[in-house]
């Protein structure tokens, strides 16, 4: 019996090693604990607040000037300020800003799964929001297959309620079969 040449292919390329920079990855990387991560702060409030850097790199900071601040002000529709004071305290808060930002996008995010959403992604809350046949069957057994491809329609259920039972012409002071009579004269538009 032969095997055709895309299956050898494919068969070929199942027994092949891993490459050796995946290898490495897993190696390197020490199994931690919660425990052991939250026993050290990785960095403070102070650190990301406060303008702590070295003169090399305080020399390359961004200095945000005047006509940019009221660029910006006026990108977000916001009011100018009214003094320089007020001016100065916004372009301090703004460089503040700008440094905790510059400070997020430092951190090493390398091996870190991106979310693809903000739930809880664990194993178990992902077996607990894992839909399974038994969850749909109830749903199932309201549907009927039609026609030739047997495409599946819900049953449709009459509902009774006690509101619908009522007798409309019950309260009808008169009424002609089942029609309501209402006694009422044409006026004319004029007077």
């Amino acid at each position: 019996m032969s095997v055709c040449r895309a299956c050898r292919l494919a068969l070929r390329r199942s027994f092949r090693q891993p490459l050796a920079h995946t290898a490495n990855l897993s190696s390197t990387r020490r199994a931690s604990t919660a425990a052991d991560i939250l026993s050290k702060p990785s960095w403070s409030i102070r650190s990301l607040r406060e303008p702590s850097l070295p003169a090399a790199e305080s020399a390359s900071r961004e200095i945000i000037t005047p006509k940019q601040l009221h660029h910006l002000l006026r990108l977000a529709a916001l009011p100018l300020p009214q003094t320089p004071a007020e001016e100065a305290s916004m372009i301090e808060t703004l460089q503040s800003q700008l440094q905790f930002v510059r400070a997020v996008q430092r951190v090493d995010t390398a091996g870190v799964e991106p979310l693809r959403a903000i739930r809880d992604e664990t194993s178990e809350a992902v077996r607990e929001n894992t839909f399974t046949l038994e969850d749909v069957k109830s749903l199932l057994s309201e549907e009927e297959h039609v026609g030739h491809y047997k495409r599946p329609r819900r049953i449709r259920k009459k509902i009774e309620e006690a509101d619908e039972k009522w007798d409309v012409l019950g309260t009808a002071s008169r009424k002609a079969g089942k029609y309501f009579v209402v006694d009422s004269s044409k006026t004319s538009q004029g007077d």
